[in-house]
């Protein structure tokens, strides 16, 4: 039978702010020293009161004005309450039946809501965790950092969708400078929904937590379809669960059943003021969408209104370095545009990915703008296009200067010199040639830019051979 996978997504993402969520500690999360930026608020000292982060609720905000969600006119945080050794208060604060936005879609994805919240602390555990043996270790350093969550429709259905959906979003927290949301560090953390069904309705949900890599994103729910598969195939039920993704066997766990929202007793928080945002101008609709960047959707249509391909749209969207390099660039030299993005997507980025992005430094806007003004005026080949390339990539220069060294031979009196040394030298090709073989001209123009280590102008080239032979 087939079953019909449905999936919802809930994403962490914790927000680049100067402080925590609820008290003036740094947000640090590269702090190596552990328990350092903490103080009574954070750790819930009895008597302490919390006091809300202007710019993360604006952040929120603003991630809901680029998404076309509908924005809060009134909000509240409560407490989320649940005991876990790196909840200090033994309950979170977040949102629940008012949060900050409501709607909005992402990547052809409907969103329920996003919603604002603190962080957990970061529990290390040492040892092999048997009852005599290993420890646990809690970093409160993380503990009350302001974190965003957003949660989308159970309208997914497949783990590809799922994964370019965790990207999009990725690059939209950091097109807004809301977020680095490194998954590696943990400032972005993916949890999936899965059900399946052999019609439209839902399944029993299983919840994969945690999962921190776009890869173990799209591994996890494609394991955890193919499980539930097996069990409703044998006749046996699904259990409604959270389960963690193991990246060394590739395969999800049980971890512990599944929490309804009832069990978290969710009720307002007292120390908290209730917030009306449509008393505070910066926080209008208008306000914010003055803010807005252009997003990668809008940059995507534009980089193809210039004729460049959707792979290269999406590099330089995605990837700072050569996204930047090329807006420059083609700034200076407008009508080589379309060369300007090829080279950056295959030679400029083959150089960064074989010898390290250090040497990216030395290829100058200024510098990659009129190495293409002499490739597109034919005045140099692409082979000393390229060449010139790895040349300043691997040491400081002017990309201009260095050009000179590789520039195309178009002078006709040296190119017959040439021409005419490789035509005696094959005679058999050139006799090849005079009996009709179009093939034999092609290898003898070759063997001109062999000797002349691509420098040739090879139309030049070909009309020199052409006049010889004739």
């Amino acid at each position: 039978m087939a079953y019909r996978p449905t999936i919802g997504l809930e994403i962490h993402a914790e927000l680049k702010t100067q402080t925590k969520m609820f008290c003036a500690c740094l947000n640090n999360p590269d702090e190596p020293t552990p328990n350092k930026n903490i103080c009574p608020v954070c750790m819930a000292h009895p008597g302490t009161l919390p006091v809300i982060n202007k710019e993360a609720v604006h952040k929120v905000l603003l991630m809901g004005t680029a998404l076309g969600a509908t924005l809060a006119d009134f909000t509240e945080f409560d407490r989320k309450n649940y005991f876990y050794p790196d909840i200090p208060k033994g309950y979170q604060l977040s949102q629940y039946k008012y949060p900050l936005v409501s709607g909005g879609i992402l990547k052809g994805v409907q969103i329920t809501r996003v919603h604002l919240e603190e962080d957990t602390a970061r529990s290390q555990h040492i040892g092999d965790m048997s009852p005599n043996g290993g420890k646990s270790l809690v970093d409160y350093n993380r503990a009350g950092v302001p974190l965003m969550e957003l949660v989308t429709e159970p309208v997914i259905h497949d783990a590809e969708t799922a994964g370019a959906f965790a990207k999009e979003l990725q690059l939209l927290l950091r097109t807004l400078g809301a977020g680095e949301a490194n998954m590696e560090k943990g400032e972005m953390r993916v949890e999936a929904n899965i059900s399946i069904s052999p019609d439209d309705t839902f399944g029993t949900k299983v919840e994969v937590k945690n999962l921190n890599s776009f890869r173990s994103v799209e591994r996890a729910i494609a394991f955890e379809v193919a499980r539930q598969t097996k069990l409703l195939e044998k006749g046996e039920k699904v259990v409604q669960e959270t389960r963690g993704w193991d990246e060394v066997k590739q395969e999800t766990f049980s971890q512990r059943k599944k929490e309804s929202s009832h069990d978290y007793r969710y009720f307002p928080d007292p120390d908290l003021p209730k917030l009306m945002l449509s008393e505070i101008p910066e926080f209008s609709k208008d306000a914010l969408t003055k803010e807005l960047p252009e997003l990668p959707w809008q940059k995507r249509e534009r980089y193809a209104s210039l004729g460049l391909k959707a792979e290269d749209a999406d590099m330089f969207v995605a990837d700072e370095r050569f996204g930047s390099l090329f807006e420059e660039a083609s700034k200076l030299e407008p009508s080589a545009t379309k060369l300007i993005a090829n080279y950056i997507s295959s030679d400029i980025a083959g150089l960064v990915a074989k010898a390290g992005e250090q040497g990216l430094q030395n290829i100058s806007p200024k510098g990659l703008a009129a190495l293409m003004a002499r490739v597109a005026k034919d005045e140099l080949s692409s082979r000393g296009a390229k060449d010139a390339l790895a040349e300043v990539f691997d040491k400081s220069g002017d990309l201009g200067e260095i050009s000179n060294n590789y520039m195309q031979q178009s002078d006709t009196g040296a190119l017959e010199t040439v021409a005419r040394e490789i035509a005696a030298a094959y005679p058999q090709v050139v006799a090849d040639y005079k009996a009709g073989k179009e093939a034999a001209l092609q290898f003898l123009i070759g063997q001109g830019m062999k000797q002349t280590k691509g420098s040739a102008n090879p139309a030049v080239l070909k009309e020199v051979f052409l006049k010889i032979l004739a």
